[in-house]
């Protein structure tokens, strides 16, 4: 499925390349880092390391959307990050690196959306998280 057609996000802020699984308790994604990506030219130029907000970023967008996949809310809903929690950054993630993100959904209601996951590289767990989104919609 087309990633465009399931996330409002678009490059050069759009971090999942493609939904392997969806269920109402897991989504497993995938985003393939390169070495073109805005933000390797500043953290840092002489070691390119993905920055943890963009992990976690990740995260929140492969959840997002997973379920939009399932038909569990409008099509037109847009999630909007209101906490996260529990954050923590295990491992390095750089350039031509695969992630695979691992989500939970832990909770989806018509106006809320509590997930958590991780981000792996190979067996290596780089970046888990917890978070909360908002579900709304663009104003009118």
């Amino acid at each position: 499925m087309n990633i465009e057609n399931l996330l409002p996000h678009r490059a050069p802020f759009l971090f999942v390349d493609r939904i392997e699984k969806a269920d109402k308790e897991i989504i497993v994604g995938y985003r393939k880092f390169r070495s073109d990506d805005f933000f390797f030219e500043g953290h840092f130029p002489e070691y390119p390391v993905v920055p943890g907000v963009i992990l976690v970023e990740t995260m929140a967008q492969c959840g997002g959307a997973g379920v939009q996949t399932m038909d569990l809310l409008p099509k037109d809903s847009l999630f909007f990050l209101a906490t996260i929690d529990k954050a923590k950054f295990r491992s390095q993630v750089r350039p031509g690196d695969d992630v695979r993100l691992e989500i939970e959904n832990v909770r989806i209601s018509p106006r809320m959306l509590k997930q958590k996951g991780k981000a792996w590289v190979g067996e290596t767990l780089a970046a888990e998280a917890e978070w909360m989104c908002i579900v709304g919609g663009a104003p009118a």
